[in-house]
């Protein structure tokens, strides 16, 4: 995962059945018609296409189809997405791909169709186990549907993993700890447990619901931690956790700092050449973004290159999201530089005296205690 060639794919699909209420990410209800998903096929190949042009001789990782939510896509689709990446790069050893799906009996009834048209990892939105929850996430699933998903991705695919929300209005620690109890029962090798955060520009936002306090949300933390790792599921991320080598590999390459390509409505790229890294967005409206495709062959919206210390503070807060931190001679092949020209080593001192944080010039983590104040840390860390 650490090699510099190293490249993934993320193809974004932005159109979901409704809108949750706690979501910000780049999706609209309501999705396309059969036209419609024909011309948006059309568009993403093309994207491809241009971008496998800039990255001649290197192979993919892993593919991630995201959203929204692509599950929505009619799987020959996915097949002719996947087709083509594999004829334009061609792919390493375990290509890891993964396709993001909610646990609808329509979405689920194609689980069959991805596998065959070549994903081999489902990412599934399950966000609660109770159905009160569930409607007030907005979720268009039952909590009974939610184990049926399950029970077919642990039937179709080798490896599955689902995300749970957790620190909800009105949750309490004794409810999250049962909850977290059915979790177990449910989980392969991987599951994401995010403590919900609100965002501006979201539904919960708009009216005024609140995220829990700061205290408590450690508690819930420090409780999430504690039972999964009595579990054998520890967090290999902030949010995420996996058996030994079930981890995300798509998403460990974003937080290892490798190269990806982004493709659809909204997406983000890094690429990296020598120590020169460039980031681009694709535009983000669906339409606007498919007529420049279909006028220019891709939809970039900007392109940039980061400036040195850009990259370099973002390498930090990403690696920093990790169990595993910053492995320093990874930094410096990535950079040039080494990470202890970049932090501040003063803070470094003061947090690792208080057990924040451990740093052996070999490597950079963030301990136990240290994640619970994450954002305090990166700013004195970056200061």
């Amino acid at each position: 995962m650490n090699d510099l060639n190293s490249l993934a794919l993320y193809v974004h699909w932005p159109w979901c059945l409704s809108k949750c209420p706690y979501c910000d990410f780049n999706s609209r209800a309501n999705a396309p018609d059969q036209q419609d998903q024909d011309d948006y096929r059309t568009a993403i190949l093309s994207e491809l296409g241009h971008f496998a042009s800039q990255t001649k001789g290197r192979k993919l990782s892993s593919i991630f189809f995201g959203g929204g939510t692509p599950s929505l896509i009619d799987p020959a689709t996915i097949a002719a997405i996947i087709d083509d990446a594999e004829r334009l790069w061609g792919f390493q050893s375990n290509c890891e791909i993964t396709l993001e799906a909610n646990p609808t009996s329509v979405e689920t009834g194609k689980f069959r169709d991805f596998q065959r048209a070549g994903v081999n990892r489902v990412s599934v939105g399950i966000q609660a186990l109770n159905n009160t929850a569930l409607q007030a996430l907005g979720r268009e699933h039952s909590a009974l549907e939610a184990q049926h998903a399950l029970d077919i991705a642990s039937a179709v695919f080798d490896r599955f993993t689902f995300d749970i929300i957790y620190a909800r209005p009105g949750q309490g620690l004794g409810e999250w700890h049962d909850e977290l109890d059915q979790v177990l029962q449910m989980v392969d090798g991987h599951v994401s447990l995010y403590q919900l955060t609100v965002e501006p520009g979201t539904d919960y936002f708009r009216n005024g619901v609140s995220e829990t306090d700061a205290d408590l949300g450690a508690d819930f933390y420090e409780l999430t931690q504690n039972i999964m790792d009595e579990a054998g599921m520890p967090a290999y991320e902030v949010s995420n956790h996996a058996k030994p080598g079930q981890e995300s590999r798509h998403n460990l390459g974003y937080w290892l700092g490798c190269d990806y390509l982004g493709i659809g409505p909204g997406a983000h790229a890094r690429l990296t050449h020598g120590h020169t890294t460039t980031a681009s967005h694709q535009i983000a409206d669906p339409k606007r973004w498919l007529d420049k495709v279909t006028q220019q062959g891709h939809g970039t919206a900007k392109s940039r290159i980061l400036s040195r210390n850009e990259r370099q503070e973002e390498l930090v807060l990403a690696g920093l999201r990790l169990t595993q931190g910053i492995d320093c001679a990874n930094f410096k092949r990535r950079t040039g530089h080494d990470l202890s020209a970049i932090i501040n080593t003063n803070a470094v001192e003061m947090l690792q005296s208080e057990g924040l944080v451990f740093f052996d010039q070999q490597r950079l983590a963030v301990t136990a205690s240290g994640r619970l104040v994450l954002s305090a840390i990166l700013e004195k860390l970056l200061a």
